[in-house]
């Protein structure tokens, strides 16, 4: 998907109705030793970083439970999207552990330092009206009877994206993504070098052209 041109937004959805990712599966992990377990939990913080670093807008569209790596796995998402119904949380403290594939660094920088503390503390689970109310998803929709209304309001969100220039859309993901890490002056620079690799593109000259000619724009991703 990196690498492919014709990618211009990425949906995560789940075929299980009623599940967008249940976690890990501690069965499983109760017959690993502490090495395997490290090094499980290592490729799963990597995956969850490969899928971040992905150069194009990225939307989890969560039908029902995201709970521990599942949650991970949607933080780890630009955008998310929630039934009302879904349930939501870090519930590793309630298994012993913490959470290990990026949930203490991603949470915070979605919904704060205090929530997500009390979230991670508490191993609460929330549904998806109230992940709304703290910022965790863009969107709660109501379920539908197919149980993937989530998934629908998330394609609808792709279909905004779609339009829009794709190498402007993915230096602004890459703009923000860094200046997030640094101080806002640092950020300031990673923006002007950003909007500097997407002068010289033919989508800004469309871009110019269609707001002339008083017509949309047909942009090309060049």
């Amino acid at each position: 998907l990196r690498f492919d041109e014709k990618v211009r937004v990425v949906v995560f959805k789940s075929e299980v109705k009623g599940v967008f990712c249940a976690g890990a599966d501690l069965k499983e992990r109760a017959k690993m030793d502490d090495a395997e377990v490290g090094q499980f939990v290592k490729r799963l913080r990597n995956l969850m970083d490969e899928i971040a670093a992905l150069p194009v807008p990225t939307i989890a569209a969560i039908d029902g439970y995201a709970l521990g790596g599942g949650l991970e796995l949607a933080l780890a998402c630009d955008l998310r999207v929630a039934a009302s119904s879904a349930k939501m949380g870090l519930i590793e403290t309630t298994r012993g552990l913490l959470p290990g594939a990026g949930g203490t660094q991603r949470l915070p920088r979605c919904v704060g330092i205090g929530l997500a503390k009390e979230l991670i503390f508490t191993g609460r689970q929330i549904d998806g009206q109230q992940a709304f109310s703290m910022g965790l998803v863009n969107h709660t929709v109501p379920q539908n009877q197919e149980g993937d209304a989530a998934y629908q309001r998330a394609l609808t969100l792709a279909k905004e994206i779609l339009p829009q220039a794709p190498f402007a859309v993915k230096m602004g993901k890459l703009a923000i993504n860094r200046g997030m890490e640094v101080d806002i002056a640092s950020g300031m620079a990673i923006e002007g070098m950003c909007y500097a690799q997407n002068i010289p593109t033919r989508d800004r000259q469309e871009g110019m052209a269609a707001f002339r000619e008083k017509r949309p724009p047909q942009f090309i991703g060049k």
